[in-house]
């Protein structure tokens, strides 16, 4: 959930000012609904209130229940929609939710719900329906779901973006990567684009050198993006990166570049299954070459694979890199709602020669992959 630390926040804000407030968490969907379980929603006594469940078809009703909740002072389990008791509130999806309102939550688990998250450490919060929360940086094996009697969140960091390069693309990324609400750093030689980052309040360092960065720490919430014209600068930088744990790491170029690239990196000590796992030429829309198209088609993989690494909070596979006659074989899928899935290989010759590129999710294009 993206905005778990702005309603943690939000009721941190409240309890400062001396005003009550109510933590809302969706626990339960039946059929469609617009938010997945451990959703959030905030509320303050005078019905101010941050976060949704529904396109505002609920939230009004939300509200008014949690002011009723914290004028009894006595936590509530109540559904909405389809099978509810209020029989004047439907979704328009025609399903029905469960919401667990948790009123004035304890202060001190609030504060180290906060300190959790803000380290960029996975969170648990547990709920129980009389109204209990505890807070607790969470277990490899947490997920969200009903223990016992006890609600568990699970909440991941924000995603991470460290963006690095030179140029128009890397500033059409960051203006892309600020908008969708990602924490953004960006690694450029380029003085005016980091300067320009630190105006927005970005964080940004200048690279004067080609080599490797003092204090870069990469963590598993983290997506690392090369957009370099001049490539000396990759090399360096992405062994630094692989030595650590990005869910993902793209690099602009061509597919010629990107074999130049893998080749740069296997003479520099890198080994396959860590070369494999530099995603290029990076973004979801093909040879697009204007910035401002590039930054979306980037963005858009960089988030599909952050969904798909804290989905259902199950922890996500490692790259695999399979064995082959004339190298390796760089593998990339992704499973798709509605069980198909969509597959990209990369077999790459170590000698001089690309055997193959293919992405693919029809049978004849899969044939084709395979006849290359």
């Amino acid at each position: 959930m993206k905005q778990a630390l702005a309603i943690l926040h939000f009721l941190r804000d409240c309890a400062e000012r001396g005003e009550r407030a109510a933590l809302v968490t969706l626990t339960d969907v039946t059929g469609s609904a617009a938010r997945a379980p451990g959703e959030h929603m905030a509320v303050a006594e005078s019905g101010r209130s941050l976060g949704s469940f529904s396109g505002r078809c609920v939230e009004a009703a939300v509200i008014a229940e949690a002011q009723e909740v914290l004028a009894e002072g006595c936590a509530r389990h109540v559904r909405y929609g389809d099978g509810s008791r209020y029989i004047d509130i439907r979704l328009p999806c025609g399903g029905g939710i469960d919401l667990l309102f948790t009123p004035t939550p304890d202060r001190r688990q609030i504060d180290c719900a906060i300190a959790v998250l803000e380290r960029r450490e996975p969170l648990t919060l547990q709920l129980t329906q009389d109204g209990d929360l505890v807070a607790a940086r969470s277990d490899v094996d947490h997920c969200t779901q009903w223990r016992d009697t006890a609600f568990i969140v699970r909440h991941d960091p924000v995603l991470r973006l460290v963006v690095t390069g030179h140029g128009a693309e890397p500033a059409a990324m960051l203006d892309i990567a600020r908008a969708y609400g990602a924490e953004v750093m960006l690694l450029s030689p380029q003085n005016s684009l980091v300067e320009d980052a630190r105006e927005k309040g970005m964080s940004a360092a200048l690279l004067r050198f080609v080599g490797r960065v003092d204090g870069l720490v990469i963590d598993p919430w983290t997506a690392v993006i090369t957009l370099f014209h001049d490539h000396d600068w990759e090399t360096p930088l992405l062994l630094q990166v692989m030595e650590q744990l990005p869910f993902f790491v793209g690099a602009m170029g061509s597919l010629r570049t990107h074999l130049e690239r893998q080749r740069r990196l296997l003479e520099a000590g890198a080994i396959p299954d860590d070369i494999a796992r530099v995603v290029g030429p990076v973004g979801l829309i093909k040879a697009t070459r204007d910035p401002q198209t590039l930054a979306l088609s980037i963005m858009a993989q960089v988030v599909q694979a952050y969904e798909a690494a804290t989905a259902f909070n199950i922890p996500r596979p490692a790259p695999s890199t399979m064995s082959h006659p004339h190298g390796f074989i760089e593998q990339h899928a992704r499973s798709e709602r509605g069980g198909g899935a969509l597959q990209s290989s990369t077999i790459v010759d170590v000698n001089q020669t690309l055997t193959a590129d293919a992405r693919f999710d029809r049978k004849e294009d899969q044939a084709h992959a395979q006849r290359i």
